[in-house]
């Protein structure tokens, strides 16, 4: 029997993009319970391909005894696409089918500070339309208190 897919999720953090995996599902049973990969076997072994558009790869092997596990690639480059494809075997079954590609933009200081700039642009604004508005209103401009005398009118 094959194991897999495993089901994977990405995200991206500061010049980085973190996983999550939840390993694949059994469709064995014992007493009428569906059984998870580890009733089965004691450990697994997964793979994490991680790779660009430019063709770069990284992999990762490690072992977990977890249904739902994270992991994190750290050091990538700012504002860059990376996609990955998680692989789980068994000691005892090298057999599987690895997940579908999954892709992420790897964050950048310049992606979390934009909210912060967005809002200080935006206050700015407000204040400096306030002040042409009290301008204004002080020259006679807009909502004038007084009525004008009948002469001008």
């Amino acid at each position: 029997a094959f194991l897999g897919p495993p089901e994977v999720n990405i995200s991206s953090c500061l010049h980085c993009v973190n996983i999550t995996i939840k390993t694949p599902t059994t469709h064995s049973r014992k007493n009428g319970m569906l059984l998870s990969l580890f009733d089965i076997y004691t450990g697994l072994d997964y793979d994490i391909t991680l790779k660009t558009l430019d063709g770069e790869h990284k992999k990762s092997h490690q072992r977990t005894t977890e249904e739902t596990f994270s992991t994190v690639f750290e050091g990538l480059l700012p504002s860059r696409n990376y996609c990955v494809s998680v692989n789980i075997t068994a000691s005892l079954n090298k057999r599987s089918i690895p997940s579908a590609w999954k892709c992420a933009t790897a964050g950048s200081a310049a992606q979390q500070d934009h909210l912060t700039i967005t809002i200080a642009v935006a206050v700015c604004f407000s204040l400096v339309l306030v002040v042409i508005l009290k301008c204004l209103h002080a020259g006679g401009y807009i909502y004038q208190s007084k009525s004008l005398p009948d002469s001008l009118v």
